[in-house]
């Protein structure tokens, strides 16, 4: 029976890492802000935000992260220099991201990991449930995973995860879950976490991906969260608490998501990414395909 909740109003977009896996170039770019075609990664994410109805959105910063914030600001110099060109188009994407949202940044004193930057959120979001998105997943906008999550949030209260089947030998690399079957064909019940660990020891193939819609129980749980695996605080881990005891929280479920998802936090998925997103793009698809064809072809 569909029961009555908070509506969700607020993301979390945590953004503090160090991009290593990039380096040299996010030496002093932040990984957020490497372009997926034309446009940075963050700006994907924040437009799934929006576009899911989170119209409130705080990111979670460090240090050699001012980019982020001059990005989502106003540029009235070029603005007023494409102005005076005439050229409305370049000048509409400009003022695109500055308009997209109401967005707040905190900065991560420390880097003790995501669930960490999370709890950086809680003065902002205060006793509400909200959303968490990260940076490296895109989501497809096609396949709308967190308008879901919070359905499903609002249906049944507590905390919601993204999760996505994955190769056994993979699993390694993600949060895993052990779940149980619900009603509802995409919709599983959480009965425990754990993160990255041996595939012998993983309760199931469902890995945990970047997206989340949590109670703000979750805060009180990660104030008391010791550092877990890498010597972080483990984001995983607390909801590992609300998964053991419902009392706290309520529950916790997940969405099984098979729609379309791009790691950009890889480097073979991140052109793996442009070359889908440039391919399916009106202006760019029809020469950009001609010549990957050819491309192809040459090498094979």
């Amino acid at each position: 029976m569909t029961q009555s909740h908070p509506r969700i109003s607020k993301a979390v977009i945590p953004a503090a890492g160090l991009g290593t896996r990039f380096l040299p170039a996010t030496k002093a770019t932040p990984k957020e802000m490497l372009p997926v075609v034309d446009k940075p990664a963050i700006q994907y994410v924040v437009e799934e935000a929006v576009s899911a109805g989170l119209g409130d959105v705080l990111m979670v910063t460090g240090r050699n992260k001012r980019p982020l914030e001059d990005h989502f600001d106003r540029n009235y110099e070029l603005e007023s220099a494409l102005q005076k060109k005439g050229d409305a188009g370049r000048l509409a994407k400009v003022q695109e991201s500055s308009d997209l949202a109401m967005i707040h940044y905190v900065r991560q004193g420390d880097p003790k990991g995501l669930g960490h930057a999370v709890l950086c959120a809680a003065p902002h979001v205060g006793n509400e449930p909200f959303a968490v998105l990260l940076g490296d997943d895109l989501i497809d906008p096609r396949d709308p995973l967190l308008q879901r999550m919070i359905d499903v949030q609002e249906q049944y209260g507590g905390s919601v995860v993204a999760l996505m089947e994955v190769a056994p030998e993979q699993i390694h690399l993600y949060g895993c879950a052990a779940v149980e079957a619900t009603e509802d064909g995409d919709v599983v019940k959480v009965a425990g976490l754990i993160e990255k660990p041996d595939p012998a020891d993983a309760p199931s193939n469902y890995a945990i991906i970047g997206r989340y819609v949590l109670d703000p129980h979750i805060f009180g749980i990660l104030r008391r969260t010791e550092p877990g695996r890498g010597g972080e605080i483990q984001l995983t881990d607390a909801l590992q608490q609300l998964a053991e005891d419902e009392k706290v929280g309520g529950p916790v479920h997940g969405v099984v998501f098979k729609g379309r998802r791009y790691d950009t936090g890889d480097r073979g998925d991140y052109l793996r990414a442009i070359v889908r997103l440039a391919c399916e793009r009106e202006d760019l698809g029809p020469d950009f395909r001609t010549w990957l064809r050819s491309y192809v072809a040459e090498e094979m």
